[in-house]
């Protein structure tokens, strides 16, 4: 228990005196440390807490200056004055000023008698202080003890229930999307909304750190679980003591390798599910009847899926399309030539993201398969889940092709569509998803942006430096967009039909093209496009663009 001040005044050994009626909540002060200090401004040599002791020395007698001195006694935080009394000393009891001074400041002021020297104040503040300090870790390690006992027990429950009977702070673990695991009691099993914004934004930073909050006047704390991957998150919700606080650590590591435990007991379920992922590739022409069998099998239920490919950690950011043969294998993996320690630990670090993956991934159709220049993750999930949030949590910068959605018996040549875009998310940083009307931008963003612009540049040159050149090449835009289409061109122009051909007219006399000629008409449509803004602006490390088809 914390040392109060009228703890102090019980003590019969000490003999100490108030000054004047106190009302209880002075009483109830907590003293931190003892010091004695004649000096006639000690404010600034005090850290807060203390019991000031002097022999008033240099105190001032004369009423104004008492409550200068009082003041600064207590802007410098102490917790009680306390004047020392005896033969030889300046006062035999507390002069009038300073005790009006100290009750108009609500500055607690005791006296010492003669016969009790400081150092006998001093060591019974700083004896108490100890066995506080003692009572501390005496109830950290029984609440530790009790931990550890729990975590004998099945599951996360017993050690979160142990943890709140033994500190009153409530405690739940979620897993890294959120989801409720377990909680300590009944009355925390649902946490408060404004805890779910804390969870998230710990879940984002992964092991790096925790936070804290405030919400309806109760604190929110927010700890990563997990040995070298965020497998969980516990959520306090209540202020520790000094006691519980030294205990959390202790908590988390608990936590963690239980959180572990589960992660390794579910590994045989990941390699049926990556077995039944092989089984559904393995048939070219699958039907549709047992496509749709085991996928429901492991609760996958969308009537369409995708097919989703994910560099591995440790692939860099190479070309390649790392494992293209995976998705028609029978297997879950495929061998590797010559494995050495470091493809061993890039293997080890996918087959941790595939995992994550699989969580996040409802039926969890998730494996691993090796190849060069290394092993890719191959994935089916339904169309209605948002992959990109998932792969922006669990696979970050990491490259990743997203197939069109097809029905279940067609995932495989959707698969195949997503290894064939790794290259493109190479490229641009980001996820590639396969999408009919983007393919024309997904081709240029694997050329160089300063080749695409380059050759724009070149078809669509005269037209920059006519005086309308702008006009004409938006009406050459719109006109390709419409396929040619003269009417519908005009309503998307607001202009009449004749003028978008008297600007037509225009621009193939500047540029010297025909708008019959393939050729010519391909030359434009791929001029405008890439002004338009197909070509990425992160492509500075792809191949170079190929000359245009015909020139």
């Amino acid at each position: 228990m914390p040392l109060h001040l009228s703890d102090l005044l019980a003590r019969p050994d000490l003999g100490l005196s108030a000054s004047y009626d106190m009302r209880p909540r002075l009483l109830a002060r907590t003293i931190e440390a003892a010091t004695v200090s004649d000096l006639p401004a000690p404010g600034k040599w005090l850290q807060g807490g203390e019991l000031l002791m002097t022999i008033g020395l240099l105190l001032p007698q004369e009423p104004a200056a008492c409550r200068a001195y009082v003041r600064d006694v207590a802007e410098g935080g102490a917790a009680c004055l306390a004047l020392g009394l005896g033969q030889g000393l300046p006062y035999q009891e507390a002069p009038e000023p300073l005790v009006t001074a100290a009750e108009e400041a609500g500055l607690p002021l005791l006296t010492v008698p003669d016969e009790v020297p400081f150092i006998a104040v001093t060591k019974a503040v700083f004896d108490a202080r100890a066995e506080e300090q003692r009572a501390l870790l005496q109830r950290a390690f029984a609440t530790q003890r009790r931990l550890t006992a729990a975590a004998a027990g099945d599951g996360l429950r017993p050690m979160l229930a142990e943890w709140t009977a033994a500190t009153g702070v409530g405690a739940a673990v979620f897993d890294p999307l959120g989801r409720l695991l377990s909680a300590g009691a009944p009355a925390h099993r649902t946490p408060l909304a404004q805890a779910q914004d804390l969870i998230e934004r710990v879940a984002a930073r992964g092991l790096r750190g925790s936070a804290s909050s405030t919400a309806a006047g109760q604190q929110l704390e927010v700890q990563p679980l997990g040995a070298r991957r965020l497998r969980g998150l516990l959520l306090l919700t209540g202020r520790p003591d000094d006691a519980a606080r030294s205990v959390v650590p202790g908590l988390v590591s608990l936590l963690s390798l239980e959180l572990e435990r589960r992660h390794l007991r579910d590994e045989p379920e990941r390699r049926r599910r990556s077995a039944l992922l092989s089984e559904l590739l393995a048939d070219e022409d699958p039907a549709a009847g047992r496509a749709r069998d085991i996928l429901r099998s492991v609760g996958l239920t969308a009537e369409r899926v995708r097919g989703v490919v994910v560099a591995g950690p440790g692939t860099g950011g190479t070309g390649g399309t790392g494992g293209t043969g995976g998705t028609g294998g029978t297997g879950g993996r495929t061998a590797s030539a010559a494995p050495d320690a470091g493809a061993g630990a890039a293997d080890g670090a996918a087959q941790e993201m595939a995992a994550d993956l699989a969580l996040a991934m409802p039926g969890g159709l998730v494996r691993v398969v090796d190849g060069a220049p290394g092993a890719v993750i191959e994935a089916v999930v339904g169309e209605e889940l948002d992959i990109r949030d998932v792969l922006a949590r669990f696979a970050p910068r990491c490259p990743a092709g997203i197939g069109p959605a097809t029905a279940p018996e067609a995932v495989r040549v959707s698969l195949r569509q997503a290894t064939g875009l790794l290259a493109v998310s190479r490229s641009s940083g980001e996820p590639a998803e396969a999408r009919q009307s983007q393919a024309s931008r997904l081709l240029l963003d694997l050329g160089d942006r300063r080749t695409l612009h380059g050759y724009a540049d070149t078809v669509l040159g005269p037209l920059d430096l006519a005086d309308n050149g702008e006009e004409l090449i938006a009406t050459l835009t719109a006109w390709l967009e419409t396929g040619g289409a003269w009417d519908a061109t005009s309503r998307r122009l607001g202009v009449h039909r004749h003028t978008v051909r008297n600007r037509l007219d225009k621009a193939m006399d500047l540029t010297g093209r025909r708008l019959d000629d393939p050729d010519d008409r391909f030359d434009l449509w791929l001029a405008t496009r890439i002004r338009r803004g197909g070509a990425s602006a992160t492509g500075a490390d792809c191949r170079p663009a190929a000359p245009p088809p015909g020139r």
